[in-house]
């Protein structure tokens, strides 16, 4: 997989369109962000999936990196969300092009990282916490994952929730992952008090990324079918 091609002038104008789109969704509050007091996860979090998958990895990543560096300034978000809105868009986009091994890579990456992270990583202090993790890395590399995957393209309404759904679930997690992962690299919380932060979270942190990710899905679904009545998905990821 090529890392790097070159921009054509819709993909700038792609960029710029929902650059301003995730900046300013940004500033939309939905929930607080576990363990940050002040800090909430925002609309941008539930359309990041979309924005992966509607313009790609290459593409989307650099809609969300923009994005997020303009919400960050604004004061409306914090390097976590920064960081996870961009691996979101990029495992989101990953997945839609069928680079499932590439996306795999990436989650596990992420999952490594913060489960040992020395001392104070969930796998030392309280390995419980990490099942939904690692439920959506199941997922990833079941067949479940290619099911989802060749059903984003299906007209059936039903199939294609679902497919989204799975897709945005796995997405999310590793922006999940990789956020928390730098909030544990920027935050001089003492080891008893993340061992207190992981056992709050085992139950909490699968509820706030199914509800993301089922509300992806609901945006999704009329979105891509207007874009393809319109004859306009030809306009997005390439």
């Amino acid at each position: 997989m090529p890392v790097f091609r070159q921009l054509t002038t819709k993909d700038v104008a792609l960029t710029v369109c929902f650059t301003a789109l995730y900046a300013v969704l940004a500033s939309i509050p939905i929930f607080q962000i576990l363990g940050m007091p002040n800090r909430s996860i925002t609309a941008a979090a539930v359309v990041a999936p979309i924005i992966g998958v509607l313009l790609g990895p290459y593409v989307g990543v650099l809609s969300t990196a923009l994005g997020g560096t303009i919400g960050f300034f604004n004061g409306s978000f914090s390097p976590p969300s920064f960081v996870s809105g961009v691996v979101t868009a990029l495992c989101a986009g990953l997945l839609y092009k069928g680079k499932r091994i590439w996306c795999a890579m990436v989650y596990l990456l992420f999952l490594a990282v913060f489960s040992f992270y020395p001392y104070i990583g969930p796998a030392w202090l309280f390995p419980p916490s990490m099942w939904f993790q690692i439920v959506g890395f199941i997922i990833l590399v079941s067949p479940l994952q290619t099911m989802a995957t060749q059903n984003l393209k299906s007209d059936n309404n039903a199939r294609f929730f679902f497919a989204f759904f799975i897709v945005s679930l796995v997405a999310t997690l590793a922006g999940q992952i990789s956020g928390s992962l730098t909030f544990m690299l920027i935050s001089p919380v003492p080891a008893d008090g993340w061992l207190v932060l992981w056992q709050g979270l085992t139950f909490l942190y699968p509820v706030e990324r199914i509800i993301i990710g089922l509300a992806s899905a609901l945006i999704s679904a009329p979105l891509l079918k207007v874009l393809r009545k319109s004859n306009l998905e030809s306009l997005t990821a390439k």
